[in-house]
């Protein structure tokens, strides 16, 4: 999950059988359970007196809570945590809702604003919640070209390309004014010297150079390493009006907003995802850690190439989202996205470790 795990007081099998049908209940119909109509379903076969006595115990450890007086329950974000972390019973997308979503892609040119957009859409609808994609980008800059543009008397503009197609410029004040000729020799030397270089690699590469090209390649690969450590990424978003009206509270559709709108808040946030591939990270409530998001629930994934590439698909919305629905779909699409990738890639498989390949001699 999206937190190391949370040191949650212990269930016996009915009260968690309880506290799972709480949550499932009020996810579709966002109303407090009564006892009453808990004793209704017979999986429990207990009597209500039984469930009263089991719902006074949830609420007396915070999993459940009573919004009015002698109303029913409704789960807590304990309760909701607690249900993430232990109860809930992920199943994979029905074949015939996977089919109808790869179905959806066919024809979208792979990793551009057409499959980012469609990918969105279908999150979005197939949860009934937003949704947010995000290209894939490198996980580590690479150079591709670079030029110098003379301004005016010491003033230069430095123009860089990375693979991938971000592009990055600064301006220069160099010690002496410096012809266009001159500068783009540099650029020349500099831009055969340094292609596919990571950052580190760039300012090795520097050390050789006379001192013009030391000081350009040095930004260069300031500029690089800037752009490793705070990625800026585009964000495709679906269904966002769909969901204002379910929030409960004007705060939390500020909050949803916030996420879709504030770029550098919501990478602030994908930065805390998993480092790997595919898998689902939940966030309820914020988990503690940021207010801004104590109204929402968020469910994502990163997909991709490790080492080279990689974006992050997910939902939001309302804490009472169902989350079985949710962390399925998310996890069909990672993976659905980073296959896609791979086949773009031509990544080849990984290399047999030797306890396989000690397997393979035995069984023939």
């Amino acid at each position: 999950m999206y937190k190391d795990d949370l040191h949650l007081p212990e269930l016996t099998r009915r009260q968690e059988e309880i506290l799972s049908l709480i949550i499932r209940l009020y996810t579709q119909i966002p109303e407090p359970v009564s006892s009453k109509s808990l004793a209704e379903v017979d999986s429990l076969n207990v009597s209500s007196a039984t469930i009263r006595n089991e719902m006074a115990v949830l609420e007396e450890l915070g999993y459940i809570a009573a919004p009015h007086t002698s109303a029913g329950r409704i789960p807590t974000e304990t309760g909701y945590r607690y249900f993430v972390k232990r109860l809930i019973n992920v199943s994979d997308l029905p074949p015939a809702e996977q089919a109808r979503i790869v179905d959806k892609f066919q024809g979208s040119p792979l990793a551009t604003e057409q499959w980012m957009r469609r990918a969105a859409t279908i999150l979005s609808r197939t949860v009934n919640t937003a949704a947010l994609v995000t290209p894939p980008i490198a996980e580590t800059s690479k150079f591709k070209h670079m030029e110098l543009i003379s301004i005016q008397g010491r003033l230069a503009l430095l123009v860089l390309v990375l693979h991938g197609g971000a592009v990055h410029q600064h301006m220069l004040n160099l010690p002496d004014p410096v012809p266009q000729a001159q500068l783009s020799e540099v650029a020349a030397r500099i831009n055969g010297l340094c292609m596919d270089l990571n950052a580190t690699q760039v300012q090795m590469k520097g050390v050789q150079l006379q001192m013009l090209d030391r000081e350009i390649a040095d930004i260069v690969a300031e500029l690089m390493e800037k752009a490793d450590s705070n990625p800026m990424r585009l964000v495709y978003r679906e269904g966002l009006s769909e969901i204002i009206s379910s929030f409960q509270n004007s705060e939390g559709a500020q909050q949803a907003v916030r996420v879709f709108e504030e770029r550098a808040f919501l990478n602030m946030i994908l930065s805390e995802l998993s480092p790997h591939m595919n898998h689902v990270s939940v966030v309820i409530a914020g988990e503690g850690r940021w207010d801004e998001l104590k109204h929402l629930s968020m469910v994502f994934s990163r997909y991709g190439i490790p080492g080279q590439v990689s974006g992050a698909v997910g939902v939001l919305g309302p804490i009472a989202i169902n989350y079985g629905r949710a962390i399925s779909t998310v996890r069909f699409m990672s993976e659905l996205m980073t296959d896609a990738l791979v086949h773009m890639y031509e990544v080849p498989p990984a290399d047999k470790t030797v306890d396989e390949k000690a397997s393979e001699q035995g069984e023939k």
